[in-house]
């Protein structure tokens, strides 16, 4: 075969740092249009983008000539940089650290798509790390990898009598074992 082919489409997911609500209404849109762009120019075309003041959902293409830790990189860097330009009360906000990133089938984009879209609404009945646990709950168990949750500060219920501070999810923590 002359050329290589690649369909990789995913349901991108990341928090402001502490899930703090810096994404007000009147900055998501033009936030939303910049992201947008930036997965444009790594060839990784957004098919929509939602959210709410805390968080963040994209599903986007990915190109196959980048991987994805590094489109997310510059998409969250490129945002951040954005952001702190729309006014000085936005001068101390930063993304958390992680993200969760999940492959979509062909057959789910519609599904996939009104669920980003009605992300408002979603929201007025369910916190964001109430939606991400039920989210992970439906994943294969394998895919439950303690990183995530160290990323989103989203616990399993086995993992809050371990301090915080020896949340480090490796395998010789608790909350490893607890995923397992």
């Amino acid at each position: 075969m002359p050329q290589s082919l690649a369909k990789n489409l995913v349901h991108l997911i990341f928090s402001t740092k502490k899930r703090t609500p810096w994404l007000t209404t009147n900055v998501r849109k033009g936030l939303y249009a910049y992201m947008a762009g930036i997965l444009k120019q790594w060839k990784s075309p957004a098919i929509v983008i939602g959210g709410v003041a805390d968080h963040v959902h994209i599903l986007f293409s990915l190109s196959k000539n980048f991987s994805l830790a590094k489109v997310v990189e510059e998409v969250k860097k490129g945002r951040s940089k954005w952001l702190k330009q729309q006014g000085p009360e936005f001068r101390l906000f930063y993304w958390q650290a992680g993200y969760g990133a999940f492959s979509v089938s062909q057959s789910m984009v519609a599904m996939v798509k009104e669920y980003i879209e009605d992300q408002e609404r979603h929201h007025r009945r369910k916190s964001f790390q109430d939606e991400f646990r039920a989210f992970l709950k439906k994943l294969p168990r394998a895919v439950h990898w303690a990183g995530m949750f160290y990323a989103f500060g989203v616990w399993p219920s086995s993992c809050r009598s371990v301090p915080a501070s020896d949340r480090c999810c490796s395998p010789r923590t608790n909350c490893w074992r607890a995923l397992r």
